[in-house]
């Protein structure tokens, strides 16, 4: 798997040491070009780079649908990736360009950022309305579609599912960012604009996360540790429904719980 790499390791066991081979997720940098013009470096994990590229471009807002995109192409050594516009589409790219490495620690924060993802975001629908045992059969079935994961404890997961619980789109990468472009770009091939579903991401969902939901038009989010402080601030704006610590028979909602039928 060129996601996977072999490393030498000293493994511990109280006090006993042992030399072997491990496992590794792969990180590497991917530029993104439009027109020529550099938008973003980020470091993602090899994989799913066109998914990777189209989500980028329609979470950040750079286009308002797939339809924009005639195609993604590879340059260089594969770690470049130029997006060809759809003739008749005209973008700036100094708009959107970006002078620093792309990190899940990256992005602007307070109300200034809420209120970027106001304009951008597309109307989320009033639905659907949840089964709690729906939401919480899904960090399982999500766990089951990160393989890279199961071999290296290294990975993010990010899985669209559908009001139903079908699976519609999974993703696995080292910045959980990325993970969910990969997802919303391979699902948005498809299916445009998302409609009533939901994410589900392996880890704390972040403001990025949500934002990422939002400009998608996702109305439910859940994850499987907590939410930030500005997730629950964004969500609460948006009407978007947020949830974590999805785990077992647990749960917390911080927005949205008029999407659940609760006893």
């Amino acid at each position: 798997m060129e996601s996977v790499a072999q490393v030498e390791v000293v493994r511990v066991d109280g006090d006993l040491s042992e030399r072997g081979v491990d496992l590794v997720v792969v990180e590497e940098p991917m530029e993104i070009r439009l027109g020529g013009v550099p938008l973003a470096v980020l470091m993602r994990t090899p994989g799913q780079e066109a998914d990777l590229v189209l989500g980028f471009c329609l979470t950040e807002g750079i286009v308002l649908a797939p339809s924009e995109v005639a195609g993604v192409t590879p340059e260089g050594e594969g770690d470049r990736f130029r997006v060809d516009l759809a003739p008749g589409v005209t973008i700036d790219p100094e708009q959107f360009r970006r002078n620093a490495y792309t990190t899940s620690s990256c992005g602007v924060c307070g109300k200034a950022s809420i209120d970027a993802v106001m304009v951008a975001a597309r109307p989320l629908p009033s639905g659907p309305v949840l089964g709690l045992d729906l939401l919480r059969s899904l960090p399982e079935r999500l766990a089951r579609a990160q393989p890279t994961f199961a071999a290296t404890g290294g990975l993010h997961g990010a899985a669209i599912f559908s009001s139903t619980g079908e699976l519609l789109s999974a993703a696995e990468d080292v910045g959980r960012h990325n993970a969910t472009d990969k997802a919303i770009g391979h699902l948005a091939r498809r299916i445009w604009p998302l409609g009533e579903t939901i994410l589900m991401v392996s880890g704390r969902v972040s403001f990025e996360i949500t934002q990422k939901a939002a400009v998608a038009g996702i109305p439910v989010v859940a994850g499987v540790s907590a939410a930030s402080s500005l997730a629950v601030d964004l969500a609460r704006d948006l009407g978007m429904t947020l949830a974590g610590f999805v785990r077992d028979e647990r749960l917390v909602i911080y927005s949205g719980a008029n999407r659940f039928t609760l006893s």
